[in-house]
């Protein structure tokens, strides 16, 4: 048994099986399907895993309660990977209370059809209490945190928040990894338009007592929450945690990379504190999504493509402004054989994105780099320098 206090035991799960997450994130090292239990007077479990591991999950469950029934289900969230399991768990604890808001029993009843919870259905709203008898829980409502049910459970006796897919990463908890990495990009993947609503959420956080947090992924935080509560407010509030470029292009044979590297090459030379460079078509598209809200500039380099862009940066691009991209400098290179309108294109898409800064200048390359785009590319490096 994995104890996070003396009373509080997680029951979750190391899935190693999947490949992509929500059907598009690659996850080389799997996901953990958090769950939670505490042992009290009364037992609340919070939240169920994925469908691929009820008995997993049902004999990790009977491992900590023994013959004891538990209370109260708390369904903190209703996406399937962790709730999937509801129903499995009514029919081994009939007589277990499910606990939810509104919004989560609306959903329930969609996803399991014909589901009456009758006397067992014990609905909250924000700020309700619940005692488990030494252990009291109130519910803190973080709506589109990802999905508009979502809520926080705050046990005010162990100081845990139970933060549903908050704090959450990518990645199962028997890999070793760096937290902020899969952190970054599972929070900009997942969570980042809703950078308002997490904002809210932080709000309503910092007048809790927080000693430990308790996502439904990733590991248990315990050590300099100030750093993850840190995190989160940059990157919900679309601040800058990394002082540096990252240049993103595509290109068809080679002509546009080589403007692209030489741009880097430019600006490690003349002391830029971090480049980053990445093929839209060959790297990880969540790893360039993750990098262009890292970074306090962007380039984007690409070519005209059927009186368009790339497909690739095209998608990219959408990608970033469905997520409320804002607050950054971005610099373009577009390369055409005759006629060049990449970066007419680019500017359109972010006409609805807030506080963009666009730079001076424009590499325009037709078809191969001359010594016109060398000069072009060396003012660009400069005018990113400042």
């Amino acid at each position: 048994m994995n104890n996070v206090t003396n009373d509080i035991y997680y029951i979750g799960i190391n899935d190693h099986q999947l490949d992509l997450f929500e059907g598009q994130y690659d996850v080389p090292n799997g996901m953990a399907y958090n769950s939670y239990v505490i042992l009290d007077e009364k037992i609340a479990v919070f939240d169920t895993v994925d469908k691929n591991f009820t008995d997993q999950w049902l004999a990790n469950l009977k491992e900590v309660i023994g013959d004891r029934t538990p209370d109260y289900l708390i369904v903190q969230h209703m996406e399937p990977d962790h709730s999937a399991n509801i129903l499995n768990f009514i029919k081994a604890y009939p007589g277990t209370k499910i606990v939810g808001n509104a919004k989560t029993f609306t959903m329930m009843s969609n996803f399991f059809d014909g589901l009456d919870l009758g006397d067992s259905k014990l609905e909250v709203k924000e700020g309700d209490k619940l005692s488990l008898g030494n252990h009291e829980l109130s519910f803190v409502f973080a709506p589109m945190v990802h999905w508009p049910e979502v809520m926080f459970t705050y046990d005010s006796t162990d100081k845990v928040l139970f933060s549903a897919d908050a704090f959450g990463k990518f990645g199962a908890l028997d890999v070793d990894e760096d937290w902020a990495c899969e952190a970054r990009r599972y929070y900009f993947g997942i969570v980042g338009k809703y950078g308002v609503q997490v904002q809210a959420v932080l709000k309503k956080a910092a007048a809790l007592d927080i000693q430990t947090i308790c996502p439904l992924h990733g590991p248990i935080l315990k050590e300099d929450l100030g750093y993850y509560l840190g995190l989160y407010n940059t990157w919900s509030s679309y601040g800058v945690e990394s002082e540096g470029v990252f240049i993103a292009y595509t290109s068809v044979y080679g002509n546009t990379k080589q403007a692209a590297e030489l741009l880097r090459d430019k600006l490690i030379e003349k002391g830029c504190p971090k480049v980053a460079i990445a093929d839209l078509a060959r790297e990880d598209m969540a790893e360039s999504v993750e990098d262009g809200f890292r970074y306090g500039k962007l380039v984007l380099a690409t070519t005209t493509y059927n009186a368009d862009i790339f497909p690739f940066m095209k998608h990219y691009i959408l990608d970033l402004t469905e997520r409320n991209y804002q607050n950054r400098t971005i610099g373009i290179i577009e390369n055409g054989c005759w006629a060049p309108t990449a970066a007419k294109v680019i500017k359109a898409m972010f006409e609805k994105s807030k506080n963009i800064t666009w730079t001076d200048t424009t590499v325009t390359i037709k078809s191969a780099v001359k010594a016109e785009n060398i000069a072009q590319i060396e003012a660009l490096a400069e005018e990113l320098m400042k």
